[in-house]
């Protein structure tokens, strides 16, 4: 019989050299400002970026049901450099020889179990430049529902827990908030996201 999974916690923080490191590593940028001035830079950089030069998309759905409004899905998972649960966006990294479009489709369908068309991709935007060289793309995608649709199944790795979330897109924003206040941490790119929806709806500039 299986067990309940345990709250997560951090245990140890140590440094990590970037030889040991899997994922990351830090980088030291010589560089010229505006004057000639030499100036240095220090950055975290992907190890796992292909040769598409793109390290990752996050996925916006929107799912249409034929008596539900208009929602989308968020996903709800412990991110250790916060310490926190996040809410996010469905994401991840795109696999060598893998289309940004192709990732998309499947990290939707392992993370919440929903199939989607893609109906929009953008272009290569960056994260947190004054920190990270990490960059990605943001895919749009519908889901077409029916009625009587049964609850699709997450397709999960072993280690990962994720709770998906659906919220009507007109109480994005709202909810949001809420998760921040409660002591989730809110991914920016989805803030930013739901933020210029809201914007869009209420403001006529």
């Amino acid at each position: 019989m299986s067990s309940d999974p345990l709250p997560p916690e951090i245990t140890a923080v140590t440094t990590l050299s970037s030889a040991d490191a899997r994922w990351v590593e830090l980088q030291k940028i010589d560089w010229k400002d505006q004057t000639g001035k030499p100036r240095i830079w220090e950055v975290a950089a992907r190890k796992t970026r292909g040769s598409s030069g793109i390290d990752a998309v996050a996925i916006a759905p929107v799912l249409l049901h034929p008596s539900r409004p208009a929602s989308t899905l968020v996903v709800l998972q412990f991110r250790p450099p916060v310490a926190a649960t996040c809410v996010e966006f469905p994401a991840g990294l795109i696999d060598q020889g893998e289309t940004p479009e192709a990732a998309a489709i499947r990290e939707l369908r392992e993370e919440t179990g929903y199939e989607g068309k893609v109906v929009s991709i953008s272009p290569t935007i960056v994260s947190d430049p004054g920190m990270t060289s990490a960059n990605m793309q943001l895919v749009v995608m519908e889901v077409n529902l029916k009625e009587g649709d049964p609850e699709p199944k997450q397709q999960l790795d072993d280690g990962e827990y994720i709770e998906k979330v659906v919220i009507p897109l007109d109480e994005l924003l709202d909810r949001l908030v809420e998760y921040e206040k409660n002591g989730h941490a809110v991914s920016a790119k989805l803030y930013h996201w739901a933020a210029g929806l809201d914007f869009a709806r209420k403001r006529k500039w």
